[in-house]
């Protein structure tokens, strides 16, 4: 098992800036590749960023690119994600989930997911 969870969620101003961090326990952290999601009200969660064991590879969805920056330091179990330039529109529950690579990809299947934290971004 792996326990997830997040810290840094809040209200902010558009324009401002917000780091979501995503603690890990339970399993070696560096074997997993974790993700963010977001779910805004009335829409499904999607995948926003993304970022193998060893932070070598990263993926970001269209809507948070140039912006929002996923890093992870294995040494304290954590992965972070820096927003930059919010939106109102990137008002969501932010949720970090862990993979246990199996081929599918940083897009693929996630195994584990932390209780999510709420982002709001005021015009």
């Amino acid at each position: 098992q792996v326990q997830l969870v997040e810290s840094g969620g809040g209200l902010v101003q558009g324009g401002g800036s917000l780091r979501l961090s995503c603690a890990g326990s339970g399993r070696t952290f560096s074997t997993l590749a974790m993700g963010w999601f977001r779910q805004a009200p009335g829409k499904e969660r999607a995948l926003i960023a993304a970022i193998s064991r060893s932070g070598e590879r990263t993926y970001y969805a269209d809507s948070v690119k140039g912006r929002f920056t996923i890093s992870r330091d294995n040494l304290k179990n954590t992965v972070y994600l820096q927003m930059n330039s919010l939106k109102v529109e990137d008002t969501a529950v932010y949720t970090c989930a862990a993979q246990i690579p199996k081929g599918w990809g940083l897009t693929g299947h996630y195994d584990y997911w932390g209780q999510g934290t709420q982002v709001t971004v005021s015009s």
